[in-house]
């Protein structure tokens, strides 16, 4: 027997012995309010009507008399877009200086508008798609919104009502549906789900798509925003949903995962999508196949449970390797069959299985085939920060922004963020923790004792490219000290408490143990003792290859500056922030320098909102290398702007 890791308010730390796949839940990283079921939960809260008779969690409401976070406003978050900018708007105002090679285009994704006629939106992920567009180009800074043109926000718009279920708004009932058109329904979903693609934004080619986690993409014109098609991925290659986040290679090749609905079960499936190309057809005749025209999938892993597979949002790729990380939060077939005939909203086919294991699948990009699956503690996900394969091959090492569990989801309902601050635990809620793990690819020994540690290397970082420091002298020491901080950031109390009790977590090491079983079991190390979310790389060079720094928006609540921006360098386990008091950027986007030869000799670009003036939105220049404002242009525009959630960055070639 050996001891297990758990989360403890950010702490990895061993507890009772492992024997079973069964975790305790006691004091884990947070605390748990769902109705304990040995086979699951359901995520899904009590409810009442408001007078437009959507329905609102009512177990959220939190102490209205105390206020726990007086620095985070998370208003700017429910703000709906009154007006689009379809023309370019110049800015009001640039400050500094912005590096002459900088030229190009920003184009973000995320919420724009809760409200269609008199009804309302209840969570977050159900507000109307909306784009911005920031152009950059000799200096000078212009800046454009627009609603992706969905059929759900076009059929909402005509019929001034809710028309699909959300996410986690259930749609206004239509007085024509008769009870047998909704079972009619269930056999043609594509009636009924919404294509709300509110979430990121990637290129296919030279094309612009937005996503989010039905198979249905948007193509945007990247001049002027305006939604030009829709293509519906599940009519090209087997897939019912697909994950937000594809990796697009070099050489232009896309990957993505999807779900597959096979005679044997869901099968979580990679899909390539080659970069278009023109054929002569049998006639003779010249033809031009599109990047899904070709889609294909090359690889892939059955689903544990076959009628609750498990949720996606991202995926990892190396050089070798697809890694997909299999979580305990799964989606109930039969719960989804019965949200279309009483119509409620999806995340009420969310089922957390407490009890079970997080599965790290490892699959050959060769083959397609499965090479081995390892064992993790229970956690939630939404984004994989990186992964990459040592210099030996001997390990995969694998970064992950990780939450105990996925109540966060339930805490972005409108209702709920309107009341945070009299919520102690919404904090800690939305802490996620970047975590490593590091994956043993040799096959221990049969008489491996659990108590040995098969990670054996001293470090994982074996290039001699990431031993840089900030002024270009050499770094390849490993003796420093590595919880040493390059910022003067200041918490509040408690987060402060936080903080200092838990540095020494900094120390430890990613360790891998045999099971009795034969399964092994990986424990993660802490990477960063802030937050992390929406986390980005020098994506150009270092995806999926050995990389030491990455970029992110801290989800710290408590922080005196809750709108926070970090690097954090994952090969000394340092960071550095920047924050202005009532600004909240957005997630930060590396922009390598095209002369550059570091990995971090470029700029991160983030947009901005403010709290104080919600019409007014802006663009932030950092030199990613110190990590300080070297330029900023802000706009004032014709009415309030909502913080978005993903976006893309393309140079101007």
């Amino acid at each position: 027997m050996i001891s297990r890791i758990c989360f403890r308010s950010g702490e990895l730390c061993v507890t009772r012995p492992l024997v079973v796949r069964t975790y305790t839940t006691n004091d884990g990283f947070y605390p748990h309010n769902f109705e304990h079921a040995k086979c699951g939960k359901l995520l899904k809260s009590e409810f009442y009507h408001d007078k437009n008779k959507n329905e609102i969690p009512n177990n959220m409401g939190g102490d209205h008399e105390a206020n726990y976070y007086t620095n985070c406003d998370s208003s700017v978050w429910m703000r709906s877009c009154e007006k689009e900018v379809i023309e370019p708007l110049q800015s009001t105002e640039i400050t500094g200086n912005i590096p002459k090679w900088l030229k190009g285009t920003l184009l973000r994704n995320g919420p724009g508008n809760l409200k269609v006629g008199e009804y309302h939106f209840q969570h977050l992920f159900d507000s109307s798609a909306l784009l911005h567009k920031f152009g950059i180009a000799d200096g000078k800074v212009t800046y454009q919104r627009r609603f992706v043109e969905t059929e759900v926000y076009k059929r909402n718009m005509a019929a001034q009502r809710i028309v699909f279920n959300e996410f986690g708004t259930s749609a206004t009932p239509d007085p024509c549906h008769t009870i047998f058109r909704r079972v009619a329904a269930i056999f043609n979903p594509n009636q009924t789900l919404s294509d709300n693609s509110m979430i990121s934004i990637y290129p296919f080619g030279d094309e612009y798509y937005t996503f989010t986690e039905a198979p249905v993409m948007h193509r945007i014109d990247p001049k002027n925003l305006e939604t030009m098609g829709r293509i519906n991925v599940s009519k090209y290659v087997n897939i019912v949903n697909h994950t937000s986040h594809p990796h697009v290679m070099t050489d232009g090749t896309v990957y993505n995962v999807g779900l597959s609905i096979t005679p044997m079960g869901p099968r979580y499936n990679i899909v390539c999508f080659y970069p278009s190309r023109v054929i002569i057809d049998d006639s003779g005749e010249e033809k031009e196949l599109s990047m899904f025209d070709q889609a294909t999938i090359v690889g892939g892993v059955p689903s544990r449970w076959l009628l609750n597979p498990s949720y996606m949002h991202t995926f990892g790729i190396t050089e070798n390797f697809f890694i997909i990380v299999e979580q305990p939060l799964a989606i109930s077939f039969a719960r989804m069959t019965m949200n279309h005939f009483k119509q409620e909203p999806m995340i009420n086919t969310f089922k957390w299985y407490e009890d079970e294991n997080t599965l790290i699948h490892v699959i050959s990009r060769e083959t397609g085939q499965m090479v081995t699956t390892f064992v993790a503690e229970t956690f939630f996900y939404l984004h994989i920060i990186n992964q990459f394969e040592t210099r030996d091959r001997e390990y995969i090492v694998l970064d992950i922004c990780c939450y105990r569990n996925p109540k966060m989801l339930e805490y972005m309902y409108i209702n709920a963020m309107k009341n945070m601050h009299g919520d102690a635990d919404y904090s800690r809620l939305f802490r996620a923790r970047p975590l490593r793990f590091v994956l043993p690819m040799g096959k221990p020994s049969p008489n491996t004792s659990p108590k040995c540690n098969l990670i054996t290397i001293k470090m994982v970082h074996q290039s001699l490219k990431v031993f840089r420091d900030v002024d270009g002298g050499s770094d390849c020491k490993t003796d420093y000290k590595i919880n040493d901080n390059e910022d003067d950031v200041k918490y509040n109390d408690k987060a402060e408490y936080w903080r200092k009790e838990h540095r020494s977590v900094l120390q430890k090491k990613s360790s891998a143990h045999r099971l009795p079983d034969g399964r092994i079991l990986v424990k993660p190390e802490l990477l960063c003792d802030v937050g992390c979310e929406t986390p980005r790389i020098n994506t150009d060079s270092y995806l999926g290859r050995e990389y030491r720094y990455f970029y992110a928006i801290s989800c710290d609540m408590d922080l005196d500056n809750p709108g926070t921006l970090i690097k954090v360098d994952t090969l000394r386990k340092t960071k550095k922030m920047w924050s202005e008091k009532g600004v909240y950027p957005s997630e930060p986007i590396f922009v390598p320098d095209p002369n550059g030869k570091n990995e971090d000799d470029g700029v991160v670009v983030s947009s901005l909102v403010w709290t104080e003036r919600e019409t007014q939105v802006g663009l932030l220049i950092l030199d990613a290398v110190t990590f300080t404002e070297i330029a900023r242009a802000t706009f004032d525009t014709p009415g309030p702007v909502p913080k978005c959630l993903h976006g893309w960055f393309s140079l101007d070639k």
